[in-house]
């Protein structure tokens, strides 16, 4: 008995395969043939759903930008959790690495996917912005910030991180990028009212850094 699909499943199965491949032998070591032999369906009706190779990683990049700040929204209830603990936990939703992540961002970043690079980092901005400002609110009920703007706060902190961390937009050496976490840490403090080292485990979002900051 045929099985018939529905559009979803059907594009959800190409996707899902396009996504091992992706990881497995790169975008640029990837046909579309190697894609139609492992989901088994015609030419035709791969076209029917995406164009080209490239319209396939567009829709992975999107598929897992709702992905991670849906995450981030659900680390973000999580009431049980301290505020400073959800907050790391949000943003570390958006910190995925290894596999077709790696993909994705080098498809990102080719000169000729400039529209879908800003098209992905304002879809985090307006996702991930409303998530911290509610994050900010409740630490600054309980006294952890003192800010009349945590919508605002959150957008600035948000956009600051696009642009600065965001790899392969600004060149920096290690001592650079350490430099410029310590920086974003100590202005988020005043940005939020927070006292003195109350963001400091957010670093950890960042990974390692030096020991000392400089002088």
């Amino acid at each position: 008995m045929r099985i018939v699909k529905t559009a979803e499943e059907r594009r959800n199965e190409i996707l899902d395969a396009a996504e091992r491949l992706f990881s497995e032998k790169g975008f640029d070591g990837t046909s579309t043939n190697d894609i139609l032999a492992a989901v088994g369906i015609a030419r035709g009706t791969l076209y029917h759903h995406f164009p080209s190779k490239e319209s396939i990683m567009d829709a992975l990049i999107e598929r897992q930008t709702a992905r991670m700040l849906q995450k981030a929204r659900n680390i973000a209830t999580d009431r049980q959790k301290p505020v400073i603990e959800r907050i790391i936990g949000a943003i570390l939703a958006l910190k995925v690495a290894g596999g077709s992540r790696n993909e994705m961002v080098a498809h990102l970043h080719k000169p000729q996917n400039a529209l879908m690079h800003e098209k992905t980092q304002r879809a985090i901005v307006a996702g991930l912005t409303p998530v911290l400002a509610g994050l900010i609110r409740e630490g600054t009920d309980q006294g952890l910030f003192r800010t009349p703007y945590p919508l605002e706060s959150a957008e600035m902190a948000v956009v600051y991180a696009l642009a600065v961390f965001d790899e392969g937009t600004v060149p920096l050496t290690e001592e650079e990028r350490a430099g410029r976490i310590r920086a974003f840490l100590f202005n988020a403090e005043r940005l939020l009212g927070a006292e003195t080292g109350a963001l400091s485990r957010v670093a950890q979002v960042f990974g390692d850094l030096p020991d000392s900051p400089p002088s």
